[in-house]
């Protein structure tokens, strides 16, 4: 038993981090304080006035460890990696995505208009973060069709002998073989850079007064292509839902939380325009109240990221420790602030609508898959318990590329970051048992051998012989307990028409076609299936492009590579001509006429 006061009278008064542990030294639960001894002692002295949650976290408490930092805002940045690093079952936890995505307008002669993600280059001027890439390919698109600027890589546009569609559908202004002028680019880059920056009036102004110019030297028909950019920035900018005239750059995060679930919403606003929102739903969020959600969320969001100046909020807290940490890292002010009227409580007020809607909508998503896990549990007489479901799959093409595939349904969705393929070899061509066996052998001997997550059902994409693969390779790894099932294609392989084999029935179940419970089988199979399919290829692709040029004499690794970096890829290879192919370093004339012979 932990001997609570006796712990608490050894602690300091001083700030810091403290970890409650369990019997078996995980991390339960993380927290950061000004006085460790007080924060610390809260938890022990009237237990009764506690959350249930919090009850149920010290129930499992057997041991604490402090961490003594120099300030409470070194605490925080502590107990921000501390959480990240451990996820402990009683934090709020907000899952850490990729670096947000840019758009980009590199720094060549004639500028490529792109999506970055990733490291940055001083060379190139970078427009963002968005909130999804979602949002940034929209703004791609919105870019071509005003200001025609190209998007192609620097490889493929280095060998360019024709425009390509782009600028037959009047999407880009072809700078690759010469149909527009250095000047006429650089004044459409301008254009965008300013568009980017919130600056549509400008843009309006500057592109009237080249349309008069135009009209006054009768070059009528450009006159008439700058007429046509102001009539659809013109709409744009009727449409565009924050328009203040000034150049915000701000984060409006609006928390709420209902029936113990919490969501939390990122509106991004950039030069005044709204660039899109996105909605976070944290693990281990059920019970805490909105103001903890967001204070989690702007910790674990916004430490060691960028920052724009303004951060608008919709739950009071105390945010000077954290404000103070965001200007260290920005070497700017940051405001963290609730709104109380104007253009800003706007923005704050749409930003609780998106949060209220996608929160309804999560916790209908959550109640469907439940009505859907209960009737599978029951059609198939499985524990009330059983949650965790991975579904394999095995995509080839007449026995070629073999990939196989395990997708993961678990806390009543899908976990893509929890996917795994398996390329397989060493087999013969098309054996399908082989490569789920090797597949299944790869995915659990090694979690039988180090005790990781265990699934409570595995679903094989197959009927009868599938199935009795995988139970022999369960039976053969120690794993007997977990509930296998097949999942047969019906007649004509129609959607509804499946048969569901089970090693202890004699003969396959069919559930009617609206099932419930046939439809979650459906939905993870068809996971499944779609991620098998994409490995598979990915990898037949690699392969067919490395060997259309390792089948021709003379081609190494080093030409090979020379080839498909100076004209982008395998297909520009092919339409390349002779004299083309001579321009790459290595390769003579007699071995370009020997390339283009072989690859026509």
């Amino acid at each position: 038993m932990f001997d609570a006061a006796a712990y608490v009278a050894s602690l300091p008064h001083l700030p810091g981090v403290y970890r409650m542990l369990n019997s078996s030294g995980e991390a339960v639960y993380v927290g950061k304080a000004l006085d460790l001894k007080k924060r610390v002692a809260s938890y022990f002295q009237n237990q009764q006035a506690l959350s249930p949650r919090i009850r149920l976290m010290l129930a499992q408490v057997a041991n604490i460890e402090i961490t003594v930092t120099r300030s409470e805002a070194e605490a925080l940045l502590l107990e921000n990696n501390l959480i990240k690093t451990l996820a402990p079952r009683y934090n709020i936890l907000f899952r850490d995505d990729k670096s947000y995505p840019y758009l980009i307008l590199s720094g060549h002669r004639y500028p490529r208009l792109g999506f970055h993600r990733g490291a940055t280059d001083k060379r190139n001027h970078y427009f963002g973060p968005y909130p999804n890439t979602g949002a940034v390919r929209d703004s791609l698109h919105l870019l071509q069709k005003l200001f025609r600027l190209r998007t192609c890589e620097d490889s493929v546009y280095a060998n360019r002998s024709r425009p390509c569609l782009l600028y037959q559908i009047h999407r880009c202004s072809a700078p690759c073989v010469g149909l527009v002028d250095e000047a006429t680019y650089a004044e459409d880059v301008r254009n965008a850079e300013l568009f980017l920056q919130g600056k549509e009036g400008v843009v309006l102004d500057r592109l009237a007064a080249a349309m008069q110019q135009a009209s006054a030297r009768q070059a009528y028909e450009q006159a008439a292509a700058y007429r046509d950019q102001i009539r659809s920035l013109s709409k744009i900018r009727e449409k565009q839902f924050v328009s203040s005239g000034k150049r915000w750059d701000a984060d409006v995060v609006a928390a709420v939380a209902s029936s113990g679930t919490v969501c939390v919403n990122l509106v991004m606003i950039r030069g005044g325009r709204h660039l899109g929102d996105k909605s976070f739903f944290p693990r281990n969020g059920e019970g805490y109240d909105a103001a903890t959600a967001l204070e989690a969320f702007l910790s674990q969001h916004y430490l060691q990221r960028s920052v724009p100046p303004l951060i608008l909020i919709n739950q009071p807290f105390d945010t000077a420790v954290l404000a103070q940490l965001l200007e260290q890292q920005s070497v700017g002010k940051v405001q963290i602030a609730i709104p109380g009227s104007g253009e800003r409580k706007v923005w704050l007020a749409m930003a609780e609508k998106n949060a209220i809607l996608a929160l309804q909508q999560h916790q209908s998503a959550v109640a469907s898959q439940l009505e859907r896990l209960a009737a599978m549990q029951e059609a198939l007489d499985l524990p009330d318990n059983t949650r965790r479901i991975e579904c394999f799959d095995v995509s080839h093409t007449m026995g070629e590329a073999t990939v196989a595939s395990c997708v993961v349904y678990d806390q009543l969705a899908m976990q893509p970051g929890e996917y795994r393929r398996y390329n397989i070899s060493g087999i013969i061509p098309g054996d399908d048992y082989a490569a789920l066996r090797n597949a299944l052998q790869r995915r659990y001997r090694k979690i039988a051998d180090s005790d990781g997550k265990l699934p409570d059902l595995i679903l094989i994409d197959g009927g009868k012989g599938q199935l009795e693969v995988a139970s022999a390779v369960m039976a053969e790894l120690g794993l007997n307990e977990i509930a296998l099932l097949g999942v047969a294609k019906g007649e004509g392989r129609k959607p509804g028409l499946e048969q569901l084999v089970s090693p202890s029935a004699q003969k396959p179940l069919q559930l009617p076609k609206d099932h419930l419970g046939l439809l979650l089988i459906q939905q993870i199979r068809d996971e499944a299936h779609r991620f098998a399919i994409q490995g598979h290829r990915a990898r037949r692709a690699k392969s067919r492009n490395a060997s259309a040029l390792q089948d021709i004499p003379g081609i190494g690794a080093k030409r090979r590579q020379r080839l498909l970096s100076r004209f982008g890829g395998l297909k520009e290879v092919v339409a390349a001509s002779v004299d083309e192919l001579c321009q790459v370093e290595g390769i003579s004339r007699a071995l370009a006429e020997k390339i283009y012979q072989q690859l026509h």
